[in-house]
């Protein structure tokens, strides 16, 4: 936890892998899961900074194949998740998120299922639409969608320790468990592609934070609408509780109110892990939790922030 350029809280406890014996450590690498959408997300504007797309664009500018029913959605759809896309298992048959499949079979399969609602008709939340941008991203880009996080963002953040993708030979790196036992992580190279992709650590993700709160990433206008509501998110779909309430959804982020103060967080979960990137704008407080443990429950750790906000 920092407030301004402050650490005020940093725990780290448990085991990071049983095999190797490597212990949880500020320097070990967790799976970022759907806070991995914010840089999708900051990779789409960058592009659209550097005038090699707009978010007005509709998807079937960039990508072929596209059924009749997409016709209108735009990029702009795929980030606040307006498109009407489905969901992952229980909405697109044939999906195994643990094993490889290439990229073009899963296009398929994205293109086969139908739409929940037109684009721009209502908010569902959909993770294939974030892969759909990073495969945007990368034609775009003209170049393989991590290798453009890694040149435009990381590198250029001093985000050492963040990469996209599986880790195979990557150092440092924790291992997913459920209740204790080890479970198969996600494939990252083509399944979670730009929708759960990233690896980091927990000074990574505070060091991204800060550069959005200071401004020294994105144009003003970019970072302006990725920071502000794009979309209102109907409260039954989050499952609202009396510590929070969301108010819509930006690029990649959410935005509410916690504890009578206003947050911009993102939660997310992958087999093994879940995170949380949250931004206390108004106090200047950025909370961020990675654990290598899916069953960790996120929602108890916030009273210690709401006491961590009142000192």
């Amino acid at each position: 936890m920092m407030r301004g350029e402050s650490v005020v809280l940093e725990i780290a406890a448990g085991v990071a892998d049983e095999r190797s014996g490597l212990a949880c450590s500020p320097e070990v690498r967790f799976q970022l899961a759907s806070v991995s959408k914010q840089f999708t997300a900051a990779a789409i504007l960058l592009l659209a900074d550097q005038g090699g797309l707009s978010v007005d664009d509709p998807v079937t500018r960039w990508l072929t194949g596209c059924p009749s029913s997409w016709r209108s959605m735009t990029i702009h759809h795929l980030l606040t998740h307006t498109a009407g896309l489905p969901h992952w298992l229980d909405e697109i048959p044939g999906m195994d998120p643990t094993s490889h499949l290439d990229a073009a079979t899963e296009m398929r399969l994205f293109q086969a299922a139908p739409l929940r609602s037109v684009p721009c008709d209502c908010w569902h939340y959909s993770s294939p639409g974030y892969v759909l941008l990073a495969h945007i991203g990368q034609r775009a880009a003209d170049q393989p969608y991590g290798g453009f996080l890694d040149t435009q963002l990381f590198r250029p953040l001093g985000m050492a320790s963040t990469f996209v993708g599986n880790g195979s030979g990557r150092d440092r790196l924790a291992s997913g468990y459920c209740d204790g036992a080890p479970v198969p992580s996600f494939e990252l190279d083509v399944f979670n592609l730009g929708a759960g992709d990233v690896w980091s650590t927990v000074a990574n993700v505070a060091r991204w934070d800060a550069a959005l709160a200071t401004g020294s990433i994105l144009g003003e206008a970019s970072r302006r609408a990725m920071l502000e509501i794009q979309a209102v998110v109907p409260g039954d779909a989050v499952g609202e509780t009396g510590l929070l309430t969301v108010d819509g959804y930006a690029y990649g982020w959410f935005i509410g109110t916690a504890f009578g103060r206003r947050v911009i967080y993102h939660p997310g979960d992958n087999a093994g892990f879940v995170a949380l990137n949250a931004w206390f704008p108004d106090d200047d407080l950025r909370f961020v939790v990675l654990s290598n443990e899916e069953t960790t429950d996120l929602e108890a750790l916030l009273p210690e922030l709401l006491a961590e906000l009142a000192s």
